[in-house]
């Protein structure tokens, strides 16, 4: 999320290390260690030099800076990369590192494995969220409440149905989270996405690396990007209900309206005696950002022919920042419930 100030409102810390430089090459270098150690399991390499090579990517301090230039020159940090890495690697073994492989297989399984520890944490608080929407509705559940439809007073109902228009939609994308973080594919297609290059072990090769690293094993998606598409749409839907629950909580701690009280609430710097509604109106923010990202991220299918410089860059521009997004979602929206009360109504 650019510029700090605003980030401490609309980031989300926690998110943005997994996509930081650092966790990024140390991402790849656990591909390459993968990669390696796959080939000397298939006999592709001696099991000496592959575990020598395994070794040096997990125990290698890189030169990020020369990485950054690398990127700037090659568009991919994975030349510079491995070019450190094989200046680590004796030199009768240098041309061992990388056989086969081409910049994409590293740089996307290097984001499958790092998208897999967001949507960890992302889980972790849709839990946490859940449960205080359960905590309400122990407390409040039963208390009546006017339902509105289209912004007027309709049929009376209870606070327990309302929570359950807010809670039913988070317990599928608890499911949705599960599903798609079970699904993130290694990606090991070689320079034109073939598998050619790995000389007939381009299946066995595949299917190693992804047990060694915990993702799904699948058919090289080097130019079909669907694996990204479905996080993305995960991480829009996610955040699009947060919205919805934010707007709602707006709307319901009006003044004229009351049926929600909120604790705390933000200042005016003219009007004291306001209380703004602000996580409440961050969440709405955020889901409408998404909600333009992932049109952005969908730009991103239309790849030329076998891979796409473009479409790809792209890529790493939109997806770290609709994670963010939607993790600065669940934590405004874990702190708002967890400070929301439901006055009794008179009768």
């Amino acid at each position: 999320m650019s510029g700090p100030l605003l980030s401490s409102l609309a980031g989300d810390a926690q998110i943005a290390a997994l996509f930081a430089p650092e966790a990024d090459i140390r991402a790849m270098l656990e591909v390459e260690a993968a990669l390696a150690e796959a080939q000397g399991a298939l006999g592709i390499l001696s099991p000496v030099v592959a575990a020598r090579i395994a070794s040096v990517c997990r125990d290698i301090r890189p030169d990020e800076e020369a990485i950054r230039r690398g990127l700037v020159r090659d568009g991919v940090p994975v030349p510079e990369l491995v070019r450190q890495l094989r200046a680590a690697i004796d030199s009768d073994h240098a041309d061992d590192v990388h056989v086969g492989a081409t910049s994409q297989d590293i740089v996307d399984t290097g984001s499958m494995l790092r998208l897999k520890a967001v949507f960890g944490l992302l889980n972790e608080r849709l839990v946490v969220l859940l449960s205080i929407l359960d905590r309400l509705a122990g407390r409040h559940g039963a208390q009546r409440l006017m339902a509105q439809t289209r912004m007027q007073a309709a049929l009376p109902f209870t606070v327990a149905a309302k929570l359950r228009t807010w809670r039913d939609p988070l317990s599928r994308h608890a499911q949705r989270l599960a599903e798609v973080r079970a699904a993130l594919p290694v990606q090991l297609g070689g320079p034109v996405g073939d598998g050619s290059s790995f000389g007939g072990h381009a299946a066995a090769l595949r299917a190693a690396m992804a047990e060694r690293l915990g993702l799904a094993d699948g058919l090289p998606w080097q130019s079909a990007r669907e694996p990204v598409m479905e996080v993305g749409q995960a991480l829009a839907l996610l955040s699009g209900t947060m919205g919805k629950i934010g707007q709602d909580i707006a709307l319901m701690a009006q003044n004229e309206v009351a049926t929600l009280k909120l604790s705390g609430g933000g200042g005016s710097s003219a009007m004291a005696h306001k209380q703004n509604p602000v996580s409440a109106e961050v969440l709405v923010a955020l889901a409408r950002f998404n909600a333009g990202l992932l049109g952005t991220l969908h730009q991103s299918m239309v790849h030329e022919n076998e891979r796409s410089g473009a479409a790809w860059t792209l890529e790493w521009m939109v997806l770290p920042q609709m994670a963010e997004t939607a993790g600065a979602s669940l934590r405004h929206a874990a702190a708002l419930l967890e400070g929301a009360s439901f006055p009794e109504i008179a009768q």
